[in-house]
C-alpha cells in the first residue's frame, strides 16, 4: 500500500508576500491563496499536498498583536492531527517576534512550523517570494523514517533556515533580511538543501501538543543610552500594572552605576517587578559580574537574558508571566533554555 503524501497547511496572516501587482495600474492588491498552484506551478513538483487557510482579515505585520499569535496557534491546534507541517506567511517586520512567541506557545511541538515572507510581492518581476515559499514548504515536508526532520518553530528567508526564536530582522532593503547571530543556521538552500541536523531542536514527540494561549502583556522594554533620564525611568517603573522590564544594556550586560539608577532597580525588584538584562548588541551574551558595571545588577537579583534576542526575551516574558509562578522559580525558568532560545 502506497503511503499518502505529506500534508502541509499554509497559513496566510498578511504581509508583502500575499500581494500581487496590477500590471495596468501598478497598484498592489491581495492575492487569493486558493489559486496558489496556478500562480506558482512549481509547487506541484513538491511531493506533498498543500492546503491553505487565511486570516479572515489579513494584517500588515506592523499591526501584529498577541491576539493574532493566539489565532495562529489555534489554527495549528485545530489542524495538528491532520497535517504534517505548517508554513506561516507573515510580514517580515515583526516575523521574529511572532516566531519567538509561537515557539513558547506551542509546547511539546513535534512537527515543523516554518515562518516565511518576502521583501517584494509575489507578482513582482524580481520577487524573493517564490523561492522563500517553495523552500519553506519543502523544509516543512521533509521526513525521515516517517517522522518530520524539523520539529520546532523556525524561520526561512533568503536561502537560510533559522531557529525562529534566535532571529532578528537586520535589514529593510536586502533580500537577506534576517540574522541569527548567536546560533548556527538550521539549514542552507543552494544546489542542494543542506540540513544541519546537529543544530535542530531534539524532541521525542511523546507528549501531546499543548497550546499556551495566555500571554501577559504588562511589560516594558528600556534601551539604555548615555544620558537616559531618571524622570523617564521613574515614570515607566511607576506604571501600576507593570510586572516586568527588559533592560537592553551595553556590551556584555553593563549599565550606569549611578546611585539613582541602581536604587530604582532595587525598589522595583522589592515591589515584585522582574528585571531582565539583555544586551543591545546584535551578537554576544550578557555576562553579569564580568565587569564592575554589571556586578551591582547581579547582586540585586536582576535576571540574565544571556544571549537571547530582545524578541525572544519579550515572548518568553509574556509566556512565563502568565504562569503565576514564584519569583525564584520565574528566575530559574527564565535563565533556562525552554525552546532553544538561549545557549
Amino acid at each position: 500500500m502506497t503511503k499518502s503524501k505529506v500534508k502541509i497547511l499554509l497559513i496566510y496572516t498578511g504581509g508583502t508576500i500575499g500581494m500581487v501587482k496590477d500590471f495596468k495600474t501598478g497598484a498592489l492588491k491581495a492575492f487569493n491563496f486558493k489559486n496558489l498552484l496556478d500562480r506558482i506551478p512549481e509547487l506541484q513538483l513538491l511531493d506533498c499536498d498543500i492546503d491553505t487557510v487565511s486570516f479572515k482579515n489579513p494584517i500588515d505585520s506592523s499591526d501584529m498583536q498577541p491576539k493574532y499569535w493566539v489565532e495562529i496557534a489555534e489554527i495549528i491546534e485545530t489542524n495538528y492531527q491532520g497535517f504534517d507541517g505548517f508554513v506561516i506567511l507573515h510580514g517580515s517586520d515583526t516575523m521574529s517576534y511572532s516566531a519567538s512567541a509561537l515557539s513558547f506557545m506551542l509546547e511539546n511541538l513535534a512537527k515543523p512550523v516554518v515562518f516565511t515572507g518576502s521583501q517584494l510581492p509575489i507578482g513582482d518581476l524580481r520577487t524573493d517570494a517564490k523561492e522563500n515559499l517553495i523552500t519553506s514548504i519543502q523544509v516543512a515536508s521533509l521526513q525521515h523514517q516517517g517522522k518530520p526532520v524539523v520539529r520546532e518553530v523556525c524561520l526561512y528567508f533568503e536561502y537560510k533556515l533559522y531557529r525562529g526564536n534566535r532571529t532578528t530582522k537586520l535589514n529593510a532593503e536586502h533580500f537577506q533580511a534576517f540574522v541569527s547571530s548567536n546560533y548556527p543556521d538550521l539549514a542552507e538552500s543552494g544546489v542542494h538543501l543542506k540540513i544541519n541536523t546537529e543544530h535542530l531542536l531534539q524532541t521525542n514527540g511523546a507528549r501531546p501538543l499543548k497550546v499556551n494561549k495566555n500571554l501577559d502583556e504588562n511589560i516594558a522594554v528600556v534601551r539604555l543610552y548615555p544620558g537616559i533620564s531618571k524622570t523617564i525611568l521613574e515614570t515607566i517603573f511607576s506604571v501600576p500594572s507593570l510586572k516586568a522590564v527588559i533592560i537592553e544594556t551595553f556590551g556584555a550586560g553593563n549599565c550606569t552605576t549611578e546611585a539613582w539608577f541602581i536604587g530604582l532597580l532595587k525598589e522595583a525588584i522589592l515591589k515584585g517587578i522582574h528585571i531582565i538584562n539583555v544586551t543591545q548588541c546584535a551578537g554576544g551574551s550578557v555576562l553579569m559580574g564580568h565587569y564592575e558595571t554589571s556586578r551591582a545588577l547581579k547582586k540585586l537579583g536582576v535576571i540574565t537574558g544571556k544571549d537571547m534576542t530582545t524578541e525572544a526575551a519579550i515572548a518568553k516574558l509574556m509566556y512565563l508571566l502568565s504562569k503565576n509562578i514564584s519569583a525564584n522559580t520565574f528566575k530559574t525558568k527564565y535563565e533556562t533554555a525552554l525552546r532553544g532560545e538561549l545557549s
